[in-house]
């Protein structure tokens, strides 16, 4: 890594991680080149450069990855079909990541998801060793846990799997402050309120993704205290324990409707952030004010 002033590349940086980890590399001084698709959608920030184009057209990637000490990847399309999914998240991804290790990039922090990790009834608490979700779980989950794993198979890299649950944050394309609370006002309200919630702040995420890839977290040997040199290290990033009682409690509230309580087998287990504490991380948003943000996302 650069030691005085880091470049890095941020893709989907008009999103909401994106632009929160644009933002947080800003303030640690790094100099960002944020892609997006549409010319003057990226943040206008101090040391934030727009870089418009297609990070899956290797010409392009080549350049946008020449020069830079560290490549954030965030996008993903969820919410797509499957083959959309598979071919701009995981090939598309995978692309990039070439670029990066040919040309000498240091290391790359892929925002992958805790979707990947087998959370089904009856099973306890997962770390970043934990059982994958098995093939068929889903095209989100299933493209997710392809994508990281073209990313293992490019050598000569240093890999960072950021793997979040929830992502919590205000945004008009957040999908638990915003479009979440727009199906449960529209009748999607069933959940079982023992089940785990796993949540984690959007600023809170941006802040450890940051420290990644400025290189404020330095590699090593072991990794319970950072990443691995030259090999791909997931890490688990998420807040204080919760459940859907107090997710869909907070939105049904907020919205004057009344929750549909179920009572299916459940996963009630854990998601433990062990390895992200261990790299420094502490996060700074606790539950009570992230659903705070929620709430008066929605009020009138």
């Amino acid at each position: 890594m650069t030691e005085q002033t880091p470049v890095v590349v941020v893709t989907g940086a008009n999103g909401l991680v994106g632009s929160a980890v644009c933002r947080a590399l800003a303030e640690r001084g790094a100099r960002v080149r944020a892609v997006v698709r549409r010319a003057g959608s990226a943040p206008a920030l101090a040391g934030v450069e727009e870089q418009v184009g297609d990070f899956a057209d290797e010409p392009f990637a080549r350049e946008v990855a020449r020069g830079a000490d560290a490549v954030v990847t965030t996008v993903h399309p969820m919410g797509s079909s499957r083959e959309v999914q598979q071919r701009v998240g995981a090939e598309g991804t995978a692309v990039l990541a070439r670029a990066a290790r040919d040309a000498g990039v240091a290391r790359l922090v892929h925002v992958s998801t805790a979707a990947v990790y087998d959370r089904s009834a009856g099973l306890g608490d997962v770390a970043e060793d934990g059982a994958l979700a098995p093939e068929g779980s889903g095209a989100y989950a299933d493209t997710k846990n392809a994508a990281d794993a073209a990313l293992a198979e490019v050598g000569g890299l240093t890999v960072v799997l950021v793997r979040p649950p929830a992502i919590i944050g205000a945004g008009e394309t957040s999908v638990w402050n915003t479009l979440r609370p727009r199906a449960i006002r529209d009748g999607d309200r069933g959940a079982n309120p023992a089940q785990t919630w796993s949540w984690v702040h959007v600023d809170d995420l941006a802040a450890l993704i940051a420290d990644v890839a400025s290189g404020a977290v330095p590699t090593a040997d072991d990794a319970a205290r950072g990443p691995v040199a030259g090999a791909t290290t997931p890490v688990i990033v998420a807040g204080e324990p919760a459940t859907w009682r107090d997710y869909l409690g907070t939105v049904t509230d907020a919205l004057g409707v009344e929750p549909e309580w179920t009572d299916e087998p459940v996963w009630t287990g854990r998601l433990l952030a062990d390895r992200a504490r261990g790299w420094g991380w502490s996060p700074r948003v606790g539950l009570t004010q992230a659903l705070d943000e929620v709430r008066r996302g929605l009020r009138p």
